[in-house]
């Protein structure tokens, strides 16, 4: 099965992508194209997944760059390939490169991956922007970055890949509170769900702190990861079903 990638006309002509599922090797409850080193899916298999997106983008499998998440607002700058081991590879959650060649990604499984470009100034970013991290500003520090290569946010375009929906995003009043206690207007963004709980607008969160910052254009494909089991991974869908584990996608984009 070939590979289905999910592609924005604001940021072409740069070669770029939101994989989904479709197209890799892996089998069981990762279906798919995992690209997850940090799963439990057998390695070499996802080794064979990430080389057919390093294909796909044009690089070699060591400059399809990612590193290890951990849900921050830890932007790094890359101009150079990664090929260490998951575990011993840069702690953060964005990262900016104005080096052509090397193809910047980001793992998700309801959070948002986030692709930046700004065409005028060569520069592109990727950022994993969960609920912790856009909270805590990950898409700010990658526009900062993005600026120390000489970007402009004016000159920049984002676009939010696939993530969950504000439909089958369930939280509780902790998490509620947290975005309150941040900023009163982020009320906008929950609606109320089962008794007890609201539901949250991730992507509409994204976009809005995106425009906040003071970026040129911003964008959400619209793709929900949980209602679209044969196109996406979910982290939440999977922890419903009582499932040991869930794959990643990936996005990714280079200059």
């Amino acid at each position: 099965m070939t590979l289905e990638i999910l592609t924005a006309d604001s940021l072409a002509p740069l070669r770029h992508g939101f994989f989904t599922r479709r197209g890799g090797a892996s089998s069981g409850i990762f279906t798919g194209l995992n690209c997850g080193l940090g799963s439990s899916d057998q390695q070499e298999i996802v080794s064979i997944n990430r080389a057919r997106v390093a294909e796909a983008m044009q690089v070699p499998p060591d400059h399809l760059l990612t590193v290890y998440q951990t849900h921050s607002a830890t932007a790094l700058t890359a101009d150079a390939a990664i090929s260490a081991p998951i575990a011993e590879r840069p702690r953060a959650d964005a990262l900016v490169t104005a080096t052509p060649g090397l193809a910047l990604a980001v793992l998700t499984a309801d959070c948002q991956p986030v692709l930046f470009a700004d065409m005028q100034a060569g520069v592109v970013g990727a950022a994993h922007a969960g609920w912790r991290g856009a909270l805590d500003g990950v898409l700010e520090a990658t526009l900062d970055a993005m600026e120390e290569l000489g970007a402009t946010r004016a000159n920049t375009a984002a676009v939010i890949g696939p993530a969950i929906s504000q439909v089958a995003y369930e939280v509780d009043a902790g998490f509620t509170d947290a975005f309150l206690a941040a900023d009163p207007a982020n009320a906008r963004f929950f609606e109320q769900g089962a008794p007890g709980k609201m539901q949250f607008d991730l992507p509409g969160y994204g976009l809005a702190r995106l425009r906040a910052a003071g970026i040129g254009q911003a964008e959400w494909t619209g793709h929900c990861t949980y209602a679209e089991e044969d196109r996406f991974y979910s982290y939440r869908r999977a922890t419903h079903r009582g499932e040991a584990d869930y794959g990643r996608q990936i996005a990714a984009i280079r200059l």
